[in-house]
């Protein structure tokens, strides 16, 4: 296993649309693998794979009390409610932004050994679904701030991103 480099803005990577996985092989298992250890490297509660310069649909999540978790060609197939949080990335350094993020959302996925699973999160982790499955369609969370006065620079000890 190994960490990881992150792709930052304006990395072309970051906004393309991610491919679909068709299968599990090694490559992919070797991704996943390499994500979950970049991750709490670099203190993120999640990553997709257009962040560490992988143009596939793999994301990895941390979810509390159970650890990481990939999700394979993630979908939102159910969202409610809205909230405005603020939120951060990390390959948007030194920046945070207060959008709108839906308060619940259920995600269909396949896990890394190809099941098919559904994720049903509230709170952080919708928001970090969300954010993440974002990346995977080439956004990223600028995008979604409504004016340049909802973008703040933060110091990067404040930093911390999804």
């Amino acid at each position: 296993m190994a960490v990881l480099p992150l792709r930052v803005a304006p990395d072309p990577v970051l906004r393309q649309k991610a491919k679909r996985v068709r299968a599990i092989d090694p490559k992919i298992e070797k991704l996943i693998d390499d994500m979950i250890e970049t991750m709490p490297v670099v203190h993120g509660v999640g990553l997709a794979a257009p962040q560490v310069g992988a143009s596939v649909r793999v994301v990895v999540v941390d979810i509390p009390d159970q650890g990481p978790v990939a999700l394979i060609n993630p979908e939102i197939v159910k969202r409610s409610g809205e909230r405005e949080v603020s939120e951060a990335c990390l390959s948007v350094p030194g920046y945070r932004g207060w959008i709108k993020r839906s308060n619940s959302v259920t995600v269909k996925a396949r896990d890394r050994h190809w099941k098919e699973i559904r994720l049903k999160a509230t709170g952080l982790l919708a928001q970090c679904l969300e954010h993440e499955i974002d990346h995977l369609n080439g956004l990223l969370y600028v995008d979604h701030v409504e004016s340049q006065d909802k973008l703040e620079r933060v110091e990067a000890e404040e930093e911390q991103g999804l």
